[in-house]
């Protein structure tokens, strides 16, 4: 049966009564859960099994809300999450108030993001990433788990948790969950719940703008691994072109050296759909679209290989929403 916790000292009286011989996961959240949050709890529990603990935190943090930003008006439905985290396998619920997490008021020392943290996200809300990283370094203290699970939707955040970790040794394994999304492609988010049927609808442009830079990125990486396959020769040229490539037929050499996954035609064509975007009513206002290294969320060049993240944020009415997704560029990138 699933406890709830509203302190920290309530959390270990559970733990002393609950917790097998198994390890311990977390999964942090700001509440107002959906689908997507019990993947991350189906997801730890998978991960530590019926002998683990698993612990779903319910936080609305404050140092990570801007001036303007919804605060206020983000959604609290405490009764509610209680049932998603337990039929998704959570063993208590942590849900402390403000005081309990900062006892003292906002406190004096916090954890700095530094340039990771002042890119993309960070530029659009300054100091959120400071909130959020010392919020995540707290609740990490507090709840003491051998895993925490974090969504790849918050790709930067993923990102800078893990630098976090390894930079400053918190002894915990940190494990991305791929992004639950509805059956139109829509990521799913707390945020949703504000956009009306019409906003929703332009809302969609951001999963198909990823989706379209995903499937450009496939073809010219199969085109590029096709091109490496087949000798200098003829062949190759004849090959090309059963692939409906004539231009590049004619030059078959010179598309085997092409850089592979060509970064600026992903952009390109996810750019397409989020401009058409902002000529529907209501329109799109894009905040920006970006394909960068994960490792420290700066652009890509053409000449890039390895994993990358194609993400991409924007408002529609008052609703601001980010998406991304995962590319692989290089000799693996056609499985993408």
């Amino acid at each position: 049966m699933l406890e709830l916790a509203p302190t920290a000292d309530d959390l270990e009286h559970v733990r002393d009564r609950c917790a097998g011989p198994g390890r311990t996961a977390v999964v942090m959240t700001m509440g107002a859960l959906h689908e997507g949050h019990a993947a991350l709890v189906r997801a730890a529990r998978a991960h530590v099994g019926d002998q683990g603990f698993v612990i779903v935190t319910v936080f609305v943090n404050p140092l990570q809300f801007g001036a303007g930003e919804d605060l206020d008006r983000y959604p609290r439905t405490l009764d509610a999450d209680l049932k998603v985290a337990e039929q998704a396998g959570a063993d208590v619920v942590f849900a402390p108030s403000a005081e309990e997490v900062y006892p003292g008021g906002e406190p004096q020392v916090r954890i700095t993001a530094g340039p990771m943290g002042e890119r993309l996200e960070g530029a659009s809300r300054p100091g959120h990433f400071d909130g959020m990283l010392t919020v995540v370094a707290k609740l990490l203290h507090l709840t003491r788990p051998d895993v925490a699970l974090y969504g790849q939707k918050d790709a930067q955040q993923l990102a800078l948790i893990r630098r976090m970790v390894r930079d400053l040794d918190f002894g915990v394994e940190i494990v991305a969950v791929p992004t639950v999304r509805e059956d139109d492609g829509l990521a799913l988010s707390s945020r949703n719940r504000y956009l009306s049927p019409r906003e929703r609808r332009t809302a969609l442009a951001l999963s198909q703008a990823l989706f379209a830079g995903r499937d450009r990125h496939a073809a010219q990486e199969a085109l590029c691994a096709r091109a490496r396959e087949v000798p200098s020769t003829r062949a190759r040229a004849e090959a090309l072109s059963a692939l409906g490539e004539s231009r590049a037929a004619a030059d078959a050499a010179a598309v085997a050296k092409a850089s592979p996954g060509a970064a600026a035609a992903v952009r390109a064509a996810a750019r397409l759909v989020l401009d058409e975007a902002a000529r529907l009513e209501p329109p799109l206002e894009l905040d920006y679209l970006a394909l960068v290294d994960p490792s420290d969320f700066t652009e890509i060049e053409d000449d890039f290989t390895g994993e990358a993240v194609l993400a991409v944020a924007a408002r529609v009415g008052t609703t601001r929403l980010i998406d991304n997704l995962p590319l692989t560029f290089g000799p693996l990138g056609a499985a993408s």
